[in-house]
């Protein structure tokens, strides 16, 4: 079994038959707009973002696999905050507010991206993201709230999650 590997980034639910996949896939002889409708069908939940995917063509029987990695973790909270990008200056002006459930839900989307069973460290993670772009957790600074993570203060909601 002969296979070939594409990998490719695409706007969740709205990959095309144009670059980057048409003409990666023309060569290998394989329907493009199958694995387009496939891929499409597989990202619809991460609609507008920017989503890894790797096809992988059978050479000789012409069938394909596809996977589908996860966004990043800055466009998932611009998702669930609502925003196109984060502040230019942050720490200084905030874009956004999420509130912890959003934050935790982001952390076990990213717990297997990140090879952890841990949703704490996810969750810290986001947080620190949230540094980054600006964006307020609980219309607090994500600081604050990492102090909080830290002290044990969500502990309630994260011992809710199964890991």
């Amino acid at each position: 079994m002969a296979t070939q590997s594409i990998n490719a980034n695409v706007t969740g639910g709205k990959a095309s038959g144009g670059p980057p996949l048409g003409p990666a896939l023309g060569p290998l002889g394989v329907n493009t707009l199958s694995v387009v409708n496939k891929i499409n069908d597989l990202t619809k939940d991460y609609a507008g973002m920017k989503v890894p995917v790797k096809i992988i063509v059978d050479t000789e029987t012409k069938s394909f696999e596809i996977e589908i990695g996860i966004p990043t973790t800055s466009a998932l909270i611009a998702k669930e905050a609502q925003i196109e990008k984060g502040s230019q200056t942050p720490g200084q002006e905030f874009v956004g507010d999420i509130n912890i459930d959003q934050a935790i839900k982001i952390a076990e989307i990213l717990k297997n991206k990140i090879r952890s069973n841990d949703v704490r460290s996810a969750l810290s993670q986001v947080i620190g993201t949230c540094v980054s772009m600006g964006i307020k957790i609980d219309s607090q600074n994500p600081k604050e709230v990492s102090k909080l993570l830290i002290s044990g203060s969500y502990n309630d909601k994260l011992g809710e999650i199964k890991n």
